[in-house]
């Protein structure tokens, strides 16, 4: 098996209606992995603490954001999220010619989350990512297995002004800015020649392996990837496939149209099989800084089965309780070594709901069709409702600090009819 997982999105004026940022993410995973959402406030921290990641501690910073992450729930880290300044991060698995069998060190889901925690932009957090990657490196294995499973990561980050593409092979990074428009990724190097910032030792470690000669015009996927293989290969059929979803809503990139290309089958942007999307994350940013991002999540798998639901940060946010699962503390598996010798149950409540609704609609097509169409219109109720806030502000934010709660309740509500 050749896990071949995960599309990011970000698309800006004037591809966008309404002055807006639309990210999107999908998460394909290990099709027996759980993915919870969860909130983290903002917190202060002594001087001297330590951090404990999912293999490793490092030294904690004396300020963290409030973050809301999708993160597979036996590891640290996230594969997507955004925090308070409304930063979005998602990350991919990328694999090239430097080997990713090294130690233990930060998971790339890992960066995802410190990028969050710790950068009010985008551009502070590709210095983040990329401080954080020179001084401990990335490594270790990315599925709760016993088979190693391990690669390198780019990321896709955005704000409410810009977005950067972050492409890493070790310790050695390059990131390009991009300021319009729209921008994909699949697992594939993204930075051809245009290239905003780099690590310094980049270009002259690549020519020491015998990768570039010095002299022709510098590209980084071409100097750091494979020549060919078949991951690549189905990694560019979908990053293709999604590039032209995008060109044929130019202009017009809503919310809307983000959530139907994370659904989408046909390209296996919605992927199915061993490797599936086990949750899926669409964020909308005004450019407006006096206006709230809103930031929907399914924290179930299969976005074509799901239901989107939106959170927005506002203070006293409570615990999501109904999204977040249980906790083993020391006795992880994950943190005993050797680790990954059991696997405990880590379905959380709506998890556990929604598996019993995707049977029923896996093997009852009318029900199922019904089922589907109740999610949808459930859906869209409430993204009109979010619109008001997108286009007016929040005037009362107490009504709005359980609101990824109150939906996922409601969905649940439902499935208990169905």
């Amino acid at each position: 098996m050749h896990p071949s997982s995960c599309d990011t999105f970000v698309a800006l004026p004037p591809s966008t209606e309404g002055q807006r940022i639309i990210f999107g993410k999908n998460s394909d995973r290990p099709c027996d992995e759980v993915q919870e959402v969860v909130y983290f406030p903002a917190r202060n921290y002594d001087a001297g603490e330590k951090l404990e990641c999912t293999y490793i501690e490092i030294e904690q910073v004396a300020h963290t954001y409030a973050v809301v992450l999708s993160k597979p729930a036996w590891l640290w880290g996230a594969e997507m999220g955004a925090n308070e300044h409304q930063v979005c991060i998602g990350n991919e698995a990328v694999w090239g010619r430097e080997s990713a069998d090294g130690d233990e060190a930060l998971l790339g889901m890992d960066l995802v989350r410190l990028g969050l925690e710790r950068a009010d932009t985008a551009e502070k957090a590709v210095n983040v990512i990329t401080g954080l990657l020179e001084k401990y490196g990335q490594g270790g294995s990315c599925t709760e297995d016993e088979c190693y499973f391990t690669y390198h990561n780019s990321f896709l980050i955005s704000d409410r002004k810009e977005a950067w593409l972050l492409d890493t092979s070790g310790k050695y990074w390059a990131a390009e800015r991009v300021e319009s428009g729209y921008r994909n990724i699949s697992n594939q190097y993204g930075i051809t020649t245009k290239i905003d910032r780099e690590h310094p030792e980049m270009r002259g470690y690549a020519q020491s392996k015998g990768w570039w000669d010095g002299t022709s015009q510098f590209n980084f996927a071409t100097v750091y990837s494979f020549t060919t293989t078949a991951r690549i290969e189905a990694a560019g059929s979908r990053y293709y496939e999604g590039k032209k979803m995008l060109e044929k809503n130019n202009g017009h990139i809503t919310a809307e149209t983000m959530m139907d290309i994370l659904r989408d089958k046909d390209s296996s942007i919605n992927m199915e099989g061993m490797f599936m999307t086990t949750g899926s994350m669409v964020s909308v940013i005004p450019t407006n800084p006096a206006l709230p991002g809103v930031h929907y999540f399914t924290a179930t798998p299969d976005p074509e089965r799901s239901v989107f639901k939106p959170f927005v940060f506002v203070k006293h946010i409570n615990q999501l309780k109904e999204t977040t699962s249980p906790s083993y503390g020391p006795d992880d598996p994950v943190k005993k070594k050797p680790r990954f010798q059991s696997k405990p149950n880590r379905k959380h409540e709506l998890f556990v709901k929604h598996e019993v609704v995707e049977a029923i609609i896996d093997t009852h097509k009318d029900r199922g069709k019904k089922i589907i169409e109740s999610m949808r219109q459930a859906e869209k109720e409430k993204m009109s409702e979010m619109e008001e806030i997108l286009l007016h502000g929040v005037e009362e934010p107490d009504f709005l600090v359980n609101l990824f709660s109150k939906s996922v309740k409601a969905e649940m509500a439902a499935y208990s009819k169905s």
